[in-house]
């Protein structure tokens, strides 16, 4: 593959981006801008294809951590830093789209938490604190746990919520093996915070497990859309 610079203008990515916008380059021509240069008989752009060839999706490649990333030949730390900043704006992004209108459904929490709960290596257990008009108040980290076990307590979910004066409240956290079916543990845990809420009258809007779709299972499981609260 040629160097990008001995590429014909209008095949260049930035150059592409600059007339056509973004949403017309492929994914490896957008990580090829990020990149900015190559190495030695390599070009930004076919680094950028190795990478997708090696994450063949643009999930597994956003949580691959930064060290894993550097190690890949052509990288290197500061290469890997510039696209888990670029990841993490684009979570960012999305969380300020949805924290501006009321969070009432499932597909306001996906697009509030779910690229970003997709991208950890371990489990991650977050509550959204609620207005009595499902505005949100803050979303807390509860615990963060190993690979497939998070540990954590009522009452530590109880006490955000009653600081911060929420009316109602979501529960979300991610299965990184991608299937978001309850665990045991999970449906238990989930009665157990339903009835420390019927006693402190907060309303527990729903609970959400985050993972990846795929053929064989849906993209999260929501315990009210499932009859479970």
């Amino acid at each position: 593959m040629p160097k990008i610079m001995e590429m014909p203008d209008a095949e260049r990515p930035r150059e592409r981006l600059w007339h056509h916008g973004p949403t017309a380059l492929r994914a490896a021509e957008l990580i090829a801008i990020l990149l900015r240069t190559g190495v030695r008989g390599k070009s930004a752009l076919a680094l950028a294809d190795e990478l997708l060839a090696a994450y063949p999706t643009l999930n597994e490649l956003c949580r691959a951590s930064a060290a894993e990333l550097a190690k890949r030949k052509g990288l290197g730390p500061a290469k890997a830093i510039q696209l888990k900043a670029a990841f993490e704006l684009g979570a960012r992004l999305a969380r300020t789209r949805v924290s501006q209108k009321p969070v009432e459904c499932s597909e306001d929490v996906l697009q509030l938490l779910g690229e970003e709960l997709r991208l950890l290596p371990c489990e991650s257990l977050r509550v959204l604190a609620l207005t009595v008009k499902m505005r949100l108040i803050v979303v807390e980290e509860i615990s963060s746990g190993v690979l497939s076990e998070t540990a954590a307590h009522p009452r530590e979910i109880f006490r955000a919520l009653i600081t911060r004066n929420a009316a109602y409240f979501i529960l979300v956290h991610n299965h990184p093996s991608g299937d978001p079916a309850p665990s045991q543990a999970d449906i238990a845990f989930t009665k157990q915070v339903r009835d420390a809420a019927e006693f402190m009258q907060i309303g527990f809007h729903d609970h959400l497990i985050i993972g990846i779709a795929s053929p064989a299972h849906p993209a999260y499981f929501s315990f009210r859309e499932d009859g479970l609260l």
